[in-house]
């Protein structure tokens, strides 16, 4: 079996994708610098505890290595974005260009790099194609353009180097593993949403007006689709939107969390002034995943969202 680098292997859709490539027999290192709370290490494969900025390190990372799995960023949730965009910016660039120049210095067979869809957040045209990306305006928040950058990277390095690549665009994961931040939009909305009604936030505070959409995909399902992209050659140099169809507003989403809370009050809300960058709408088309890789999202959100409810109750139970 090919031998498979992924950075930010510690991370929450990492650590999955990690298991699910342990699961299917391959070689697997893993790069992080264990930067984020409640990040782990997967036994099984090798660990290698590594500033992805410094590029001697990251040389070593590489070597040996056929495929790389770049996950490896500055990531959080809406007020994340806001309150440190340029540590996000300049972050992620140098680890772009530290790995993305060792993957060529040892001769890796491809990159897949996970994108993001924050690189639609401007986008007019719904459900997104991955050929909208041509025609719409650049994202307006810093951690959108540097995932956009990401992408420059890799057609970049393909034109100049030959590093064959694969774009990954991940919609809204969700799922166990992922704690709620300390503050509020820290983290992503369905932790955050779990812990506040959780801890009996009575009504459930939302930021927004609530009418805001997503398509919430779980990181089982994200994991899979990074995977059989990697092993697919018809992957070879494409982007591909993975994720689920099914669209689902945030005021829907806090209804549905709130009911598998077991709350015995009525549902109510309270809204709250948003960021000023919130997104009202993200909604992939996902054809030529489904097309190309016979791919598609199989969890749907009800199933997924209790699984998170049940995994929080118990990790939350002691401290709420």
């Amino acid at each position: 079996m090919a031998r498979v680098l992924v950075t930010g292997g510690c991370g929450f859709i990492g650590s999955e994708v990690v298991k699910q490539l342990l699961q299917k027999g391959y070689d697997v290192r893993i790069a992080d610098d264990l930067s984020k709370p409640k990040s782990k290490t997967d036994v099984q494969a090798e660990f290698l505890r590594i500033d992805l900025t410094n590029k001697t390190n990251t040389l070593r990372a590489f070597k040996g290595i056929d495929y790389c799995i770049n996950l490896a960023a500055k990531i959080g949730g809406i007020g994340y974005f806001h309150k440190i965009p340029a540590t996000i910016l300049s972050e992620n660039n140098k680890i772009y260009s530290s790995t993305f120049e060792a993957a060529v210095e040892k001769n890796i067979e491809r990159m897949v790099y996970i994108s993001s869809s924050m690189v639609f957040e401007s986008t007019t045209s719904f459900p997104s194609k991955e050929t909208d990306l041509k025609k719409v305006a650049p994202p307006i928040t810093a951690y959108g353009f540097s995932k956009l950058s990401g992408e420059k990277y890799c057609h970049a390095f393909h034109d100049q180097f030959n590093l064959d690549y694969t774009i990954i665009r991940p919609f809204n994961a969700y799922g166990i593993n992922e704690f709620p931040g300390q503050e509020i939009g820290y983290a992503h909305v369905i932790p955050d949403l779990t812990k506040k009604i959780l801890a009996g936030q009575y009504p459930v505070e939302i930021l927004g007006n609530g009418k805001q959409s997503r398509c919430f995909t779980h990181v089982s399902d994200v994991a899979s689709g990074i995977i059989k992209a990697m092993d697919s050659k018809k992957a070879i140099n494409e982007d591909f939107n993975i994720s689920t169809s099914e669209e689902t507003k945030i005021i829907e989403l806090a209804k549905n969390i709130f009911t598998l809370c077991s709350s015995r009050k009525k549902f109510k809300t309270k809204f709250l002034p948003s960021f000023k960058d919130d997104v009202q709408r993200r909604i992939p088309d996902v054809s030529k995943a489904k097309n190309l890789l016979h791919w598609q999202a199989k969890i749907p959100l009800n199933e997924g969202l209790k699984e998170v409810v049940d995994w929080l109750k118990y990790k939350l139970k002691k401290t709420i």
